[in-house]
């Protein structure tokens, strides 16, 4: 794989990169986005409307931890959009148990909701993950 290039203000110029949602190599950075692991909009629908303009800010921006604003296919962040686990799954079938981990470890580490159907998605993939360890 080619090591990304950067230009003026940090913009990527070229590179490969490997979004594990798809389990695809993507040759420059056009066919990439920074997707936010949980989407702003069931971040909103799950806690953060009760959140300060400086809270939201902070997640919308979190550098903090390596799970939350990931680096996916283009065509992918498309798909998923504002989706959870309920309605969608990463294409990479050998992704998911990571995905649906990390997705629970960025909803608690900022005091997100799970609502029922949610938490029975993630149930449901989490048993065929079984040896996939919970962050």
């Amino acid at each position: 794989m080619a090591t990304p290039v950067q230009g003026e203000r940090c913009t990527p110029t070229e590179g490969e990169w490997y979004p594990p949602d798809d389990d695809r190599c993507i040759s420059g950075p056009r066919g990439l986005d920074i997707d936010h692991l949980v989407p702003l909009a069931e971040a909103w629908d799950s806690g953060a409307s009760a959140w300060t303009a400086a809270v939201r800010e902070a997640y919308a921006n979190d550098l903090g931890d390596d799970r939350a604003l990931i680096a996916v296919s283009a065509a992918s962040n498309r798909s998923k959009a504002d989706q959870d686990p309920t309605t969608w799954l990463p294409p990479a079938a050998g992704y998911r148990c990571t995905y649906v981990t990390d997705w629970v470890a960025d909803k608690t580490r900022r005091g997100l909701t799970i609502d029922a159907a949610e938490h029975d998605a993630r149930a449901d993939q989490l048993c065929k993950c079984p040896n996939t360890p919970s962050p």
